[in-house]
């Protein structure tokens, strides 16, 4: 089996997987990382979305091999405190219900703030518009976004 390096939430990890083996399974179960959660496997829901060199990725949808030299951050890499403007105003401003989806979202959100710290609405529709949540939060994501971009 071929052995890639890969940066994972700033550390080079060797990992030994089959090349088309999704980015997704390598952080969980070869990497124990099991932030990223596995939502559908076609990057419909963004469950599993990372940040690939600062841009909001969803993991189940590259496989190893494409990894190459890009920088990885899971949700365990943004902050392993939880201290992220991200991370505290999705508390402050109660986002999370059942919370399966949250990883993923709190992940295209900071995605989001490194580029565009003063989000409009329509911004935040656009960053978030390709992940799933039942519970249905979206105005309080929209708010926990402003929020954070502001605390930045």
């Amino acid at each position: 089996m071929p052995e890639y390096t890969i940066t994972v939430n700033g550390q080079q990890r060797k990992v030994e997987a089959v090349p088309d083996m999704p980015l997704l399974w390598v952080l969980r179960d070869l990497l124990g990382l099991t932030g990223a959660k596995y939502g559908c496997g076609i990057g419909a829901c963004g469950s599993c979305s990372v940040l690939f060199d600062g841009m909001e990725l969803k993991s189940c949808q590259i496989p190893i091999s494409e990894v190459g030299t890009a920088k990885v951050t899971t949700i365990e890499g943004l902050s392993p405190d939880g201290s992220h403007p991200v991370q505290k105003a999705w508390i402050e401003h109660d986002v999370p219900q059942c919370g399966y989806c949250q990883t993923g979202k709190v992940m295209a959100a900071a995605g989001l703030l490194k580029d565009s710290p003063n989000p409009t609405d329509a911004d935040i529709d656009a960053a978030l518009g390709s992940h799933v949540c039942r519970c249905g939060t979206y105005t309080r994501m929209r708010e926990a976004i402003k929020a954070a971009g502001r605390a930045k």
